[in-house]
């Protein structure tokens, strides 16, 4: 994109360098835009279609003000030249996933505990009134990716373990709160600075729903990469209190209906990745013994909160 199209956009007419940022899943184009006086802002741009769910975006990020979230600070959204655009402030820092391994365990279960807390400010947003219950949206969206499981070839062992756990366990979302999700909280989203917490990015991927269902992110990918980070959320987002057998259960329980719904979304999406999606689900499939443990081993087997 050219940097005469960006200074049409009213707020932008004074920038003095635009740096592309290649990073993330999302299809939007982004944009580091520093001004006259070296302020950093975030110019996301995208088409005119995703005007509309891009201003419900940004008056969440104006909700999550409200809450004191260390988040982007929306300034302004709009369209110019048959494109729409959204600026916020910019976070300073690292991409967590590549810098917090190189952390002492100490610091990693610090930044987890932080990120946690910010988690736990995030869900106070309830859903709006026309959101359907968390359980009826839930359950049609698991009936739907069974069924697409039953109808591909690829099979997980002992799947019938798998689905009777579901089974017996679905119950338990009856009721459940029905609140603001990230939908996306792992490490690449979260920005790191000299070693502490800065800040939590991309909420394009929002949802509303049961807030249990965010830790979803730390049984797929998070603790692979940082055990001290997992368990530190997971700690600080029940404010450094041990969660209860009902958190496991459900967190358990959506950790099962992942199964169906990676080998079906890897099947629609990148197929060339199957067989890596594949070892992600037998190695958390093994973490709880294919449910027959609701804690994984991962977080069983390390007591940070003794060692730190």
């Amino acid at each position: 994109m050219s940097s005469s199209l960006i200074k049409q956009i009213p707020s932008l007419h004074n920038c003095n360098e635009v740096i592309e940022i290649n990073k993330g899943f999302s299809s939007d184009e982004k944009y580091l835009i520093l001004d006259e006086s070296s302020n950093k802002l975030l110019l996301r741009m995208f088409s005119l279609e995703e005007l509309e769910s891009k201003k419900t975006e940004f008056s969440i990020l104006e909700r999550m003000q409200d809450y004191r979230v260390a988040c982007s600070k929306p300034i302004t959204i709009g369209e110019v030249e048959n494109r729409g655009y959204m600026i916020t402030s910019y976070i300073d820092g690292e991409d967590s996933e590549v810098a917090i391994p190189t952390y002492s365990e100490k610091e990693q279960y610090k930044i987890g505990m932080d990120a946690g807390n910010e988690l736990r400010k995030m869900h106070q947003l309830s859903a709006p009134d026309h959101i359907s219950s968390w359980y009826v949206r839930k359950v049609e969206k698991h009936k739907r990716y069974v069924d697409a499981y039953h109808a591909c070839e690829v099979k997980i062992k002992d799947d019938h373990k798998i689905l009777r756990f579901i089974d017996e366990h679905i119950h338990l979302m009856k009721l459940r709160p029905n609140v603001f999700q990230h939908d996306d909280f792992h490490l690449g989203n979260i920005i790191v600075n000299k070693k502490e917490f800065a800040g939590v990015i991309d909420f394009n991927r929002y949802d509303w729903g049961d807030p249990i269902h965010e830790f979803l992110k730390i049984g797929i990918f998070t603790w692979e990469i940082s055990i001290p980070f997992s368990i530190g959320q997971i700690r600080g987002y029940f404010q450094n209190k041990e969660p209860d057998e009902h958190f496991w259960r459900l967190y358990s329980l959506y950790m099962a209906m992942c199964v169906f719904s990676t080998v079906v979304w890897t099947i629609r999406t990148i197929p060339n990745n199957l067989n890596e999606m594949l070892d992600k689900v037998y190695m958390f499939l093994e973490d709880h013994d294919y449910f027959t443990r609701v804690k994984p081993k991962w977080y069983q087997e390390n007591d940070y909160n003794r060692k730190l």
